[in-house]
Protein backbone atom coordinates (compact mmCIF):
# COMPACT_ATOMS: atom_id res chain seq x y z
CA UNK A 1 0.00 0.00 0.00
CA UNK A 2 1.13 3.58 -1.17
CA UNK A 3 2.24 5.57 2.00
CA UNK A 4 -0.73 8.43 0.40
CA UNK A 5 -3.33 5.57 0.77
CA UNK A 6 -2.15 4.20 3.86
CA UNK A 7 -2.26 7.95 5.22
CA UNK A 8 -6.17 7.93 3.74
CA UNK A 9 -6.79 4.76 5.78
CA UNK A 10 -5.76 5.95 9.23
CA UNK A 11 -7.49 9.11 8.62
CA UNK A 12 -10.33 7.28 8.09
CA UNK A 13 -9.99 5.07 10.84
CA UNK A 14 -9.54 8.05 13.06
CA UNK A 15 -12.74 9.65 11.72
CA UNK A 16 -15.03 6.70 12.69
CA UNK A 17 -13.53 6.00 16.29
CA UNK A 18 -13.63 9.78 16.73
CA UNK A 19 -17.25 9.49 16.04
CA UNK A 20 -18.58 6.42 17.39
CA UNK A 21 -20.93 6.99 20.55
CA UNK A 22 -18.33 4.90 23.54
CA UNK A 23 -20.79 4.58 26.72
CA UNK A 24 -19.26 5.63 29.90
CA UNK A 25 -20.51 4.73 33.23
CA UNK A 26 -19.59 6.65 36.39
CA UNK A 27 -20.41 5.16 39.89
CA UNK A 28 -20.20 7.58 42.79
CA UNK A 29 -19.19 6.04 46.18
CA UNK A 30 -21.44 7.12 48.69
CA UNK A 31 -20.49 6.26 52.69
CA UNK A 32 -22.74 7.40 55.26
CA UNK A 33 -22.66 6.28 59.28
CA UNK A 34 -26.66 4.78 59.62
CA UNK A 35 -28.69 1.76 59.73
CA UNK A 36 -30.19 0.55 56.53
CA UNK A 37 -33.69 0.83 58.07
CA UNK A 38 -33.12 4.40 58.19
CA UNK A 39 -35.25 6.64 56.43
CA UNK A 40 -31.95 8.45 54.94
CA UNK A 41 -30.68 5.28 54.01
CA UNK A 42 -33.92 4.36 52.07
CA UNK A 43 -34.18 8.04 50.49
CA UNK A 44 -30.30 7.01 49.30
CA UNK A 45 -31.61 3.78 47.98
CA UNK A 46 -34.10 5.96 45.97
CA UNK A 47 -31.82 8.51 44.94
CA UNK A 48 -30.00 5.60 43.69
CA UNK A 49 -33.20 4.38 41.25
CA UNK A 50 -33.63 8.04 39.65
CA UNK A 51 -29.66 8.80 39.18
CA UNK A 52 -29.48 5.43 37.13
CA UNK A 53 -32.96 5.99 35.51
CA UNK A 54 -32.50 9.51 34.43
CA UNK A 55 -29.29 8.96 33.22
CA UNK A 56 -30.29 5.79 31.22
CA UNK A 57 -27.20 4.05 33.40
CA UNK A 58 -24.86 6.60 32.81
CA UNK A 59 -24.52 7.51 36.37
CA UNK A 60 -24.59 5.17 39.43
CA UNK A 61 -23.86 5.59 42.99
CA UNK A 62 -22.62 2.66 45.31
CA UNK A 63 -24.31 3.16 48.80
CA UNK A 64 -21.58 2.13 52.08
CA UNK A 65 -24.31 2.17 55.05
CA UNK A 66 -23.11 1.60 58.49
CA UNK A 67 -19.82 3.78 58.89
CA UNK A 68 -18.06 0.82 56.33
CA UNK A 69 -15.69 3.60 55.19
CA UNK A 70 -15.58 5.39 58.84
CA UNK A 71 -17.10 8.15 60.81
CA UNK A 72 -19.06 11.15 60.06
CA UNK A 73 -16.20 13.17 60.42
CA UNK A 74 -13.72 10.47 58.35
CA UNK A 75 -16.06 10.64 55.38
CA UNK A 76 -15.90 14.51 55.67
CA UNK A 77 -12.00 14.03 54.93
CA UNK A 78 -12.07 11.50 52.34
CA UNK A 79 -14.35 13.81 50.35
CA UNK A 80 -11.82 16.69 50.46
CA UNK A 81 -8.99 14.21 49.22
CA UNK A 82 -11.45 12.97 46.57
CA UNK A 83 -11.00 9.32 47.90
CA UNK A 84 -14.96 9.61 48.22
CA UNK A 85 -17.78 10.48 46.29
CA UNK A 86 -20.48 11.87 48.29
CA UNK A 87 -21.53 11.33 51.77
CA UNK A 88 -24.13 12.60 54.52
CA UNK A 89 -23.50 14.13 57.75
CA UNK A 90 -25.08 16.10 60.53
CA UNK A 91 -24.77 20.20 60.51
CA UNK A 92 -23.29 19.56 63.97
CA UNK A 93 -20.39 17.78 62.45
CA UNK A 94 -20.08 20.07 59.11
CA UNK A 95 -19.73 22.92 61.14
CA UNK A 96 -15.73 21.82 61.91
CA UNK A 97 -15.32 22.09 57.58
CA UNK A 98 -17.18 24.60 57.20
CA UNK A 99 -17.97 27.29 60.04
CA UNK A 100 -20.76 28.96 59.46
CA UNK A 101 -22.95 25.65 59.40
CA UNK A 102 -22.82 26.25 63.38
CA UNK A 103 -25.98 28.17 62.87
CA UNK A 104 -27.91 25.35 62.59
CA UNK A 105 -26.79 24.11 66.38
CA UNK A 106 -28.33 27.29 67.64
CA UNK A 107 -30.75 25.63 70.46
CA UNK A 108 -34.25 26.36 69.72
CA UNK A 109 -33.64 28.26 66.35
CA UNK A 110 -36.36 27.35 64.55
CA UNK A 111 -39.57 28.25 65.82
CA UNK A 112 -41.51 25.01 64.37
CA UNK A 113 -41.01 22.45 61.16
CA UNK A 114 -42.40 24.60 58.37
CA UNK A 115 -39.61 27.87 59.12
CA UNK A 116 -37.21 25.13 59.36
CA UNK A 117 -37.90 24.20 56.10
CA UNK A 118 -38.65 27.55 54.60
CA UNK A 119 -34.98 28.33 56.01
CA UNK A 120 -33.52 25.09 54.35
CA UNK A 121 -35.24 25.25 50.82
CA UNK A 122 -34.89 29.02 50.77
CA UNK A 123 -31.70 31.59 50.13
CA UNK A 124 -30.41 30.99 53.20
CA UNK A 125 -30.18 27.43 52.97
CA UNK A 126 -28.70 27.47 50.03
CA UNK A 127 -25.84 30.25 50.30
CA UNK A 128 -24.70 27.49 53.22
CA UNK A 129 -24.64 25.04 50.85
CA UNK A 130 -22.94 26.79 48.59
CA UNK A 131 -20.24 27.74 51.32
CA UNK A 132 -18.87 25.01 51.70
CA UNK A 133 -17.31 24.84 48.35
CA UNK A 134 -14.30 26.66 49.61
CA UNK A 135 -13.35 23.56 51.28
CA UNK A 136 -13.61 20.87 48.99
CA UNK A 137 -17.62 20.07 49.76
CA UNK A 138 -20.43 20.95 48.19
CA UNK A 139 -23.82 20.68 49.45
CA UNK A 140 -26.38 19.53 47.45
CA UNK A 141 -29.57 18.94 49.93
CA UNK A 142 -31.06 18.83 53.46
CA UNK A 143 -32.86 15.93 54.88
CA UNK A 144 -35.18 16.47 57.67
CA UNK A 145 -33.44 15.26 61.13
CA UNK A 146 -36.21 16.02 63.01
CA UNK A 147 -35.10 17.63 66.55
CA UNK A 148 -32.78 16.39 69.36
CA UNK A 149 -33.73 15.54 72.83
CA UNK A 150 -31.93 14.19 75.37
CA UNK A 151 -32.51 10.59 76.86
CA UNK A 152 -30.84 8.88 80.04
CA UNK A 153 -29.94 5.84 82.10
CA UNK A 154 -30.87 6.74 85.89
CA UNK A 155 -33.58 9.54 86.09
CA UNK A 156 -35.55 11.32 83.75
CA UNK A 157 -35.09 14.68 82.88
CA UNK A 158 -37.59 17.40 84.08
CA UNK A 159 -35.93 20.42 84.05
CA UNK A 160 -32.35 21.59 83.88
CA UNK A 161 -31.31 21.41 87.17
CA UNK A 162 -31.74 17.19 86.32
CA UNK A 163 -28.79 17.74 83.74
CA UNK A 164 -26.35 19.04 86.54
CA UNK A 165 -23.80 16.51 86.75
CA UNK A 166 -24.13 13.81 84.05
CA UNK A 167 -21.72 13.24 81.40
CA UNK A 168 -23.81 13.55 77.87
CA UNK A 169 -22.38 12.56 74.82
CA UNK A 170 -22.47 15.35 71.91
CA UNK A 171 -21.60 15.32 68.42
CA UNK A 172 -18.19 16.56 67.77
CA UNK A 173 -19.54 20.28 67.65
CA UNK A 174 -18.18 23.32 69.79
CA UNK A 175 -21.92 24.47 69.51
CA UNK A 176 -23.29 20.88 71.11
CA UNK A 177 -20.93 21.39 73.64
CA UNK A 178 -21.63 24.88 74.85
CA UNK A 179 -25.52 24.16 74.86
CA UNK A 180 -25.12 21.18 77.51
CA UNK A 181 -22.42 23.40 79.34
CA UNK A 182 -24.86 25.96 79.84
CA UNK A 183 -27.70 23.23 81.26
CA UNK A 184 -25.57 22.18 83.36
CA UNK A 185 -24.64 18.40 81.66
CA UNK A 186 -20.98 17.37 80.88
CA UNK A 187 -20.60 17.27 77.57
CA UNK A 188 -18.73 14.20 76.15
CA UNK A 189 -17.85 13.86 72.62
CA UNK A 190 -18.22 10.39 71.42
CA UNK A 191 -18.69 8.66 68.10
CA UNK A 192 -21.82 7.34 67.32
CA UNK A 193 -20.82 3.99 66.79
CA UNK A 194 -19.12 3.53 69.76
CA UNK A 195 -22.44 5.56 71.94
CA UNK A 196 -23.96 1.82 72.89
CA UNK A 197 -21.52 0.51 74.78
CA UNK A 198 -20.23 3.71 76.41
CA UNK A 199 -23.89 4.04 77.94
CA UNK A 200 -23.82 0.31 78.84
CA UNK A 201 -20.17 0.68 80.50
CA UNK A 202 -21.17 3.99 82.14
CA UNK A 203 -18.87 6.17 80.52
CA UNK A 204 -21.67 8.87 79.67
CA UNK A 205 -25.19 9.17 81.23
CA UNK A 206 -26.69 10.02 78.68
CA UNK A 207 -26.96 10.93 75.39
CA UNK A 208 -29.33 13.47 72.67
CA UNK A 209 -31.25 12.73 69.38
CA UNK A 210 -34.08 12.69 67.38
CA UNK A 211 -36.37 9.80 68.27
CA UNK A 212 -35.74 7.55 64.95
CA UNK A 213 -32.07 7.62 65.72
CA UNK A 214 -32.52 6.56 69.51
CA UNK A 215 -35.24 3.74 68.34
CA UNK A 216 -33.04 2.58 65.46
CA UNK A 217 -29.77 2.45 67.28
CA UNK A 218 -31.49 0.66 70.39
CA UNK A 219 -30.28 2.73 72.73
CA UNK A 220 -33.45 2.37 74.40
CA UNK A 221 -32.33 -0.54 75.80
CA UNK A 222 -30.02 1.06 78.18
CA UNK A 223 -31.51 4.44 78.71
CA UNK A 224 -35.38 4.39 79.66
CA UNK A 225 -35.76 8.09 79.90
CA UNK A 226 -36.74 10.09 77.29
CA UNK A 227 -37.28 13.91 77.50
CA UNK A 228 -38.68 15.61 74.50
CA UNK A 229 -37.12 19.05 75.01
CA UNK A 230 -36.33 19.54 71.17
CA UNK A 231 -33.71 21.89 72.20
CA UNK A 232 -31.97 21.77 68.65
CA UNK A 233 -33.02 20.89 65.38
CA UNK A 234 -30.29 19.91 62.68
CA UNK A 235 -30.59 18.69 59.51
CA UNK A 236 -28.54 16.37 57.92
CA UNK A 237 -26.69 17.47 54.68
CA UNK A 238 -25.90 15.86 52.11
CA UNK A 239 -22.45 16.53 50.62
CA UNK A 240 -20.38 15.81 47.45
CA UNK A 241 -16.79 16.36 47.01
CA UNK A 242 -15.92 18.85 45.13
CA UNK A 243 -13.10 17.00 43.11
CA UNK A 244 -15.97 14.30 41.71
CA UNK A 245 -18.47 17.29 41.43
CA UNK A 246 -15.87 19.27 39.05
CA UNK A 247 -15.37 16.08 37.06
CA UNK A 248 -18.94 15.98 35.95
CA UNK A 249 -20.08 17.62 32.92
CA UNK A 250 -22.92 20.30 32.80
CA UNK A 251 -25.46 17.46 32.63
CA UNK A 252 -24.46 14.80 34.42
CA UNK A 253 -24.64 17.41 37.42
CA UNK A 254 -28.05 18.50 36.48
CA UNK A 255 -28.70 14.70 36.71
CA UNK A 256 -27.13 14.11 39.90
CA UNK A 257 -28.74 17.19 41.49
CA UNK A 258 -32.25 16.28 40.18
CA UNK A 259 -31.96 12.90 41.58
CA UNK A 260 -30.88 14.51 45.37
CA UNK A 261 -34.09 17.17 45.18
CA UNK A 262 -36.49 13.84 44.36
CA UNK A 263 -34.50 11.63 47.58
CA UNK A 264 -35.42 15.04 49.87
CA UNK A 265 -38.89 15.38 49.35
CA UNK A 266 -39.11 11.49 49.44
CA UNK A 267 -36.97 10.97 52.88
CA UNK A 268 -39.04 13.65 54.80
CA UNK A 269 -41.99 11.97 54.29
CA UNK A 270 -40.54 8.63 55.29
CA UNK A 271 -38.84 10.69 58.41
CA UNK A 272 -42.70 11.88 59.28
CA UNK A 273 -43.75 8.24 59.99
CA UNK A 274 -40.34 7.12 60.95
CA UNK A 275 -40.61 9.66 64.45
CA UNK A 276 -43.89 8.58 65.67
CA UNK A 277 -43.42 5.05 64.97
CA UNK A 278 -40.09 5.03 67.03
CA UNK A 279 -42.11 6.66 69.98
CA UNK A 280 -44.48 4.34 69.79
CA UNK A 281 -41.82 1.51 69.83
CA UNK A 282 -39.80 2.89 72.86
CA UNK A 283 -42.69 3.47 74.92
CA UNK A 284 -43.29 -0.06 74.12
CA UNK A 285 -40.01 -1.46 75.39
CA UNK A 286 -40.67 0.43 78.40
CA UNK A 287 -39.33 3.90 78.08
CA UNK A 288 -41.28 6.56 79.62
CA UNK A 289 -41.22 9.57 77.25
CA UNK A 290 -41.42 13.43 78.95
CA UNK A 291 -42.40 16.29 77.33
CA UNK A 292 -40.85 18.55 79.68
CA UNK A 293 -41.90 22.72 80.32
CA UNK A 294 -39.61 23.76 77.48
CA UNK A 295 -39.06 27.57 78.80
CA UNK A 296 -36.47 26.97 81.61
CA UNK A 297 -33.98 25.28 78.96
CA UNK A 298 -34.23 27.92 76.85
CA UNK A 299 -34.27 30.31 79.53
CA UNK A 300 -30.55 28.37 80.50
CA UNK A 301 -29.46 28.82 76.86
CA UNK A 302 -30.66 32.06 75.43
CA UNK A 303 -27.35 34.02 76.43
CA UNK A 304 -25.57 31.45 74.17
CA UNK A 305 -27.56 33.94 71.06
CA UNK A 306 -25.45 37.15 72.55
CA UNK A 307 -22.28 34.88 72.77
CA UNK A 308 -22.39 34.64 68.93
CA UNK A 309 -21.80 38.57 68.41
CA UNK A 310 -18.16 38.43 67.71
CA UNK A 311 -18.83 35.87 64.98
CA UNK A 312 -20.03 38.36 62.49
CA UNK A 313 -21.51 36.43 59.65
CA UNK A 314 -23.19 33.27 62.27
CA UNK A 315 -25.04 36.36 64.37
CA UNK A 316 -26.71 37.76 60.81
CA UNK A 317 -27.85 34.55 59.84
CA UNK A 318 -29.01 34.07 63.56
CA UNK A 319 -31.21 37.36 62.92
CA UNK A 320 -32.38 36.50 59.32
CA UNK A 321 -33.28 32.93 60.42
CA UNK A 322 -35.40 34.82 63.41
CA UNK A 323 -37.07 37.14 60.85
CA UNK A 324 -38.65 34.33 58.17
CA UNK A 325 -41.85 34.03 58.62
Amino acid sequence: MKKPEFMALVLVLLTLFSCSSVRQEKTIKLAHGLDMSHSVHKAMVMMQAELEKISDGELKIEIYPNQQLGSERQCLELLQIGSLGMTKVSAAVMENFSPDMKVFGLPFLFRNKEHAFKVLDGEIGKGLLDGAEKYWLKGLGYYDSGSRSFYTKEKPVQTPADLEGLKIRVMESVTAMNMVSKLGGSPTPISWGELYTSLQQGVVDGAENNPPSFYLSRHYEVCKYYALDEHTTIPDVLIVSTHLWDSLNIQEQEWLQKAVDVSVVYQRELWALAEQEALDAVVKAGVQVIRPDKNPFMEKVSSIYEEYKDDVKVYELLKEIQQIK
